[in-house]
């Protein structure tokens, strides 16, 4: 049987992030997205309704997570659906689907780089080149005017 366990989901957090250590230190991050969905029903009019989805981060992208977004901020997610299952403290079966993120994408600006609209990648913490081929181009060299 063939199967693929791959997700994507763009939305915004409906609370700020919650950073958790494990006992071997390392940082997991809790992350609830609003993700909208849209239609016109048969009269013509316009519905939207939020899908709620639990996401949940590792480590660096942890941490970042936890630095940088905040309650309605955007975001890209990629991931992996996780299926958790355990019994409360009254001995009932309880579940709960989620995303185990192996990417987040920061859409909004932070507040301290607000000038900057660069979409922030979590994922990969040392990046520090610029996104924009145009912003990584090499300055021409000497006075030469360009033509256009």
């Amino acid at each position: 049987m063939a199967s693929y366990n791959r997700v994507i989901v763009i939305g915004n957090l409906t609370r700020d992030p919650e950073l958790k250590r494990t006992p071997s230190g390392a940082a997991v991050c809790d992350l609830r997205l609003a993700v909208s969905e849209s239609y016109r029903n048969k009269e013509g009019e316009r519905i939207e309704r939020p899908v709620f989805v639990d996401v949940v981060v590792w480590n660096q992208q942890a941490e970042n997570c936890n630095q940088y977004l905040s309650k309605g901020s955007p975001v890209f997610v990629e991931g992996r659906l996780q299926y958790d299952e355990w019994k409360n403290q009254q001995g009932e079966t309880r579940s709960k689907i989620r995303i185990v993120a192996s990417r987040t994408q920061f859409l909004g600006t932070s507040q301290s780089h607000e000038s900057s609209a660069q979409p922030v990648d979590s994922s990969d913490a040392t990046d520090a080149q610029p996104r924009n081929s145009a912003e990584s181009a090499p300055e021409p060299e000497g006075d030469e005017e360009i033509p256009f």
